[in-house]
């Protein structure tokens, strides 16, 4: 069938509890779209992040927008915290003016930040509902009477 892309809606759920769970607001989660793509001959990539250029965006009369594409033959063989390590990645691609441009690996886009974030990411899982608002909790709040 060649090379074609479809939208993604797994993915999509997985990014927006990324950017809620690790407090990326500068990603307005209706402006990004997630898409899987089939065919692809590359080997060395799982994912990328996609622009919508600034002479676009004037040309257009519309707002930036980015797509995180997947690669099928790579993305979906991944555990599943791969899958998060990898969208993790792409969203660090993306800069706080959400302006259509990106951020590069230099300083930036590392291993090292990936695995913080992917960190915080699970611990936020682990955390009592609670604490996930900003509540703090007491050993007396927590004693069983």
């Amino acid at each position: 069938m060649g090379f074609h892309y479809e939208r993604a809606q797994d993915v999509q759920r997985l990014l927006v509890t990324i950017i809620d769970k690790l407090g990326f607001s500068h990603i307005p989660k209706n402006r990004v779209y997630c898409y899987r793509s089939y065919g692809s001959k590359s080997r060395n990539v799982i994912a990328r992040v996609h622009s919508l250029p600034r002479i676009w965006q004037q040309a257009l009369s519309e707002p930036p927008y980015y797509a995180v594409e997947v690669l099928t033959e790579q993305y979906d063989r991944l555990p599943n915290d791969e899958k998060e390590k990898t969208l993790i990645h792409e969203l660090l691609h993306i800069p706080k003016s959400f302006g259509g441009g990106f951020r590069h690996h230099k300083n930036w886009v590392t291993r090292r930040r990936v695995e913080s974030l992917h960190q915080a990411l699970r611990e936020s899982y682990e955390a009592p509902a609670s604490n996930l608002v900003g509540e703090r909790t007491s050993p007396e709040k927590n004693r069983i009477s």
